[in-house]
């Protein structure tokens, strides 16, 4: 187990965001938007699978899991609120949230299942979101390049706290008893599901923005999701390796976020102190 510090973010959320904001690269925008748009639904469900998974712990269970579940669920709502806020200048801008109501139709369905599944679909994204993060605190990354300082500090702070607590769930839906049959199907749905969502919301970001067609955009996207340094080339292997039977979150490096954190410190103080 391990002790997850809720922190604030002391990053300026009023100023209006530009509409290219990342690097006045549409494509890169586009796509980024599209992620912090299913955030703030996203991260409910984590909350509410972690916390519908301690109901099933045994008392000695619980008391281990306590501080840490606590962090998570306390380092989620912060994202969750944080994002809500970015989401509020897109919004501003025109954009539409499309993916938001399809995660809460698929929710709807989970209603009465085990908590086990809500566990399994949670520790399944949160391995996405990890190799996300670790991708983008990469020195190679050319995903935020040229992004103003407050906003690629949001995303690199969003990234190393989802490294600092991807074990969380993935140890919960253990604990309560889920099977590697479970663990493994999971990942594939969630996998489907994310990877369709975050294009089409991509794809319509871009529709509404009056960028889509242009070749300065579908060149852009064919460097950031296929160029040497690219998101697809660089996420593939640790997105199989979910898939193996002696697998764990931790095998991963999540030293980068450590980092990040570590110098970041006096833009991301501590709201409440490990343990307490």
């Amino acid at each position: 187990m391990s002790d997850l510090v809720i922190r604030r973010l002391l990053v300026d959320l009023k100023t209006p965001i530009g509409r290219h904001w990342n690097g006045g690269d549409a494509f890169r925008t586009a796509l980024f938007n599209a992620l912090s748009f299913s955030f703030p639904a996203g991260e409910q469900f984590f909350i509410d699978s972690v916390r519908l998974g301690v109901q099933m712990l045994t008392d000695d269970q619980r008391n281990a899991f306590d501080a840490e579940v606590r962090g998570f669920i306390g380092q989620e709502a912060t994202h969750r609120r944080v994002h809500a806020l970015f989401n509020e200048h897109l919004q501003g801008q025109g954009l539409v949230n499309a993916w938001e109501p399809r995660i809460v139709h698929r929710l709807r369905r989970l209603d009465g299942v085990t908590p086990r599944a809500w566990l399994g679909a949670t520790a399944a994204t949160e391995h996405l979101t990890a190799i996300l993060a670790t991708y983008l605190l990469s020195p190679r990354c050319p995903a935020l390049e040229g992004t103003e300082h407050r906003l690629r500090d949001l995303w690199h702070w969003h990234a190393s706290e989802e490294l600092e607590h991807r074990s969380t769930a993935f140890d919960l839906f253990r604990a309560v008893g889920g099977s590697e049959v479970w663990r493994r199907r999971m990942f594939f749905i969630v996998s489907f599901h994310f990877s369709a969502d975050l294009t089409r919301q991509t794809v319509n970001n871009l529709r509404r923005d009056g960028t889509l067609w242009r070749w300065s955009t579908w060149r852009s996207g064919a460097q950031v999701l296929f160029g040497h340094d690219g998101l697809l080339r660089a996420c593939f292997g640790p997105w199989r390796r979910y898939l193996a039977a002696d697998f764990h979150p931790a095998q991963d490096d999540g030293s980068a976020g450590a980092r990040w954190l570590a110098d970041h410190a006096a833009l991301a103080p501590p709201v409440v102190a490990p343990g307490t």
